[in-house]
């Protein structure tokens, strides 16, 4: 289950998604086409890459390291190919890993 709410001018989507266990995740960074980093609601130490499927969803827990730097790395593609979204995902990057 997800849901979307846009989030700032630039109409970027909040995203979150339910987990079965862990409860309420959302998004922090965009890993690559159909992937996604989520990190847990509450406890913000628990980071999954998310494959949205049509029949689903698939989670991958990866550690806090390999979090940031997907998150550094979706940062640095915003400096180049969406400069307006850069600040939406610096503010993301600064409230999960700061």
């Amino acid at each position: 289950m997800s849901s979307v709410l846009v989030s700032s001018a630039f109409a970027i989507p909040e995203r979150y998604l339910n987990h079965p266990t862990f409860g309420m995740l959302y998004r922090v960074a965009a890993v690559a086409e159909g992937k996604d980093l989520y990190a847990t609601l509450y406890a913000q130490r628990i980071f999954f890459v998310v494959t949205l499927q049509s029949r689903g969803a698939s989670f991958e827990v990866v550690p806090l390291m390999d979090a940031r730097h997907y998150a550094e790395q979706n940062l640095a593609r915003a400096r180049r190919d969406c400069p307006e979204a850069q600040a939406h995902w610096r503010q993301l990057f600064d409230q999960t890993f700061i």
